[in-house]
């Protein structure tokens, strides 16, 4: 779980707090190591562990879990290649079919950040026009450009721009 509290987002000192938790309950539970040791260990107190292991979840948290695994659903659907914007628009779409409310642009960025959610960038192909040579003149002035008398050589630019 990546939020605490009231907090919209979990700093990463708190993120490392709750997994120093979750490494000693789980020590505890698998090899009956002694809970006073397990703290000492990570560099908690005992209180805060039995305080970490009472609490529950806020409302606001319970949302963001439900909203996350329908991000981390539509991310594997569609093989990563949405941003936020697109995963907002779609999971808004399937959230009015279901009479429940908008979420916010800015709270899908932020759950996708903490998850590490990152669209996929696709490139873009370079579409190549190379259309065969027409027919080429023969160059009959060969940079001979000055001539005797008015109006006996004229030429010209051909040039095309893309």
């Amino acid at each position: 779980m990546y939020f605490i509290g009231n907090r919209k987002q979990a700093s990463l000192s708190q993120i490392r707090q709750q997994q120093r938790y979750s490494a000693i309950q789980e020590l505890y539970r698998e090899e009956k190591l002694s809970i006073l040791l397990l703290c000492e260990i990570a560099g908690v107190s005992r209180a805060a562990y039995y305080k970490w292991l009472s609490r529950k979840p806020s409302s606001r948290e319970v949302e963001n879990e439900a909203i996350l695994k329908d991000i981390h659903l539509l991310y594997q659907q569609v093989n990563g290649i949405y941003g936020y914007r697109r995963t907002t628009l779609t999971i808004n779409r399937r959230r009015k079919e279901n009479n429940q409310a908008m979420v916010n642009e800015k709270r899908i960025y932020r759950l996708m950040q903490i998850s590490g959610l990152k669209s996929v960038i696709r490139r873009k192909r370079k579409l190549s026009r190379k259309s065969p040579a027409h027919h080429v003149a023969e160059n009959v002035l060969n940079r001979a450009f000055t001539s005797e008398k008015p109006n006996e050589k004229w030429c010209t630019d051909v040039t095309e721009l893309k």
